[in-house]
């Protein structure tokens, strides 16, 4: 019987004290180590990949933003973002995709509606805009709905509208997209990008410096 309880209370004693041991190392010291080497190694994207704007953070370069106003350049559509109904307080979105086939109606009209947007808003007298000339990536929205690029072509397209409603030069705002275009990853991996959020601060600086 003593041997029974000495026992039990022996084991008990091993296991209590591997627990303290491996929750000081995998609750305290392994996440204290790997933020440290985050921190030191990789601040930017170990910090949400921040972008910042006159010193205050408004946004990160990973996750696009709707709502711009037709002064500044628009990002892809979102159509695949889901509706939040857990927490409408602070109206979190959802990230997701449409899930709709290429010859879904539902998906076609709103390509076909979202062309269209693009065409009347920007189109400026003696320049309009066709609809051959919307890009793919101007009516669709991303596998996760928060692309932060847009094709250096739906750029393009903004161009003549941001300069007509900001009173800026063409060739102004063009040079803005121009240096803000990224060429493919490592040279052939992925296609050329624009970061929307990153140019619209940049035309916003120009705007308040013009």
């Amino acid at each position: 019987m003593n041997n029974s309880v000495t026992n039990t209370a022996r084991l008990l004693g091993a296991g209590l004290r591997a627990l303290l041991v491996l929750t000081l190392v995998t609750g305290v010291i392994y996440p204290l180590v790997v933020t440290g080497i985050a921190q030191a190694a990789f601040h930017d994207k170990a910090n949400g990949s921040e972008t910042k704007s006159q010193g205050k953070v408004v946004g990160s370069s990973l996750i696009g933003q709707q709502g711009y106003s037709l002064d500044y350049f628009q990002g892809r559509p979102a159509n695949g973002l889901g509706s939040n109904s857990v927490n409408t307080r602070y109206k979190l979105i959802l990230s997701g995709a449409t899930n709709l086939a290429a010859d879904n109606k539902v998906l076609i009209r709103q390509v076909q509606a979202a062309r269209a947007a693009v065409v009347k808003d920007n189109s400026v007298p003696g320049y309009p805009v066709t609809p051959s000339q919307v890009p793919a990536d101007a009516v669709t929205s991303s596998g996760s709905g928060l692309d932060p690029d847009i094709s250096p072509a739906y750029a393009q397209l903004q161009v003549r509208r941001v300069a007509e409603r900001n009173h800026l030069p063409v060739t102004s705002v063009e040079r803005l997209v121009k240096d803000h275009t990224t060429g493919r990853t490592l040279g052939f991996v992925g296609e050329p990008r624009v970061n929307v959020l990153e140019l619209n601060i940049a035309l916003k600086d120009l705007t308040r410096g013009s």
